[in-house]
């Protein structure tokens, strides 16, 4: 397998243009909105699309309501997962089953509208990037209701990691991400970590594969029923850093450039 990832304008042998992958874990409050949100944005664009959401193992109802929304949302997918592995392990498996030319990740609380869709991908449209990446810390980006102990954890995680495993990327842990074909089959192939930690392990791959990624502002809004615990995560994704720092340095991931 090939070490390099590639921008190219050249059309991809895939069957629909985009593919939003949405990770679901006890999400029945908070998915519906996202979905009508997402679903009402891309049927007024000329994109032939595709809405999976991929359920880790949910302890509520997210996978009956998800099945009852598809029958008045077009092009929405539901796959269930058991037992609960991790979001990573959610993002994976909805990568690896999409059909679309480029595949995006969301989070299922809507912390990012829709409406910034067009400046995630348009890098990627023009042939500059294989990969772009939502960021809160880069022109254009806009938080509103952030509350001060997210803003810090998310600056503290990306601190521990960011001179270690992806010189250079100021946001690795925004939930809205977007890859060509190309990109998410040979990246997500590769990837291990089920955790909370699994963007660093795709970029940190990226960077050694040569991938062009571009960073790109986003409006980002918080959402009050976060289920992020600001100590107990940290401390996950610090040891999941090393884990992936450990699996650079042994070659699990069959790359040929060292750590």
């Amino acid at each position: 397998m090939s070490n390099h990832l590639v921008a190219t304008n050249a059309p991809l042998a895939v069957d629909l243009d985009l593919s939003i992958i949405i990770p679901a874990y006890n999400e029945e409050e908070r998915i519906t909105p996202t979905l009508d949100s997402m679903s009402a944005f891309l049927s007024a664009t000329s994109y032939r699309y595709e809405i999976v959401v991929v359920d880790d193992g949910s302890r509520d109802g997210t996978v009956a309501l998800c099945r009852q929304l598809a029958d008045r949302i077009p092009h929405l997918r539901v796959i269930a997962t058991s037992p609960n592995r991790g979001k990573g392990h959610a993002v994976r498996v909805g990568m690896l089953a999409a059909c679309g030319a480029v595949r995006v990740m969301c989070d299922a609380d809507g912390s990012m509208p829709a409406t910034e869709l067009p400046k995630l991908l348009a890098p990627i449209a023009a042939g500059q990037a294989t990969i772009a990446i939502g960021s809160r810390y880069v022109d254009g980006a806009a938080q509103h209701t952030q509350p001060m102990w997210r803003r810090a954890w998310s600056r503290l995680c990306n601190k521990v990691i960011q001179a270690a495993l992806v010189p250079g990327v100021r946001d690795t842990q925004c939930g809205f991400k977007a890859f060509t074909a190309a990109s998410a089959d040979a990246l997500f192939s590769r990837a291990t970590i089920n955790g909370w930690a699994f963007d660093l392990e795709v970029l940190a791959i990226a960077k050694r594969m040569g991938a062009q990624v571009a960073e790109v502002g986003v409006q980002w809004t918080d959402d009050k029923r976060s289920k992020v615990n600001p100590l107990k995560d940290l401390w996950k994704v610090v040891r999941e850093a090393v884990t992936i720092k450990r699996n650079l340095r042994r070659g699990t991931y069959g790359l040929l450039v060292k750590a």
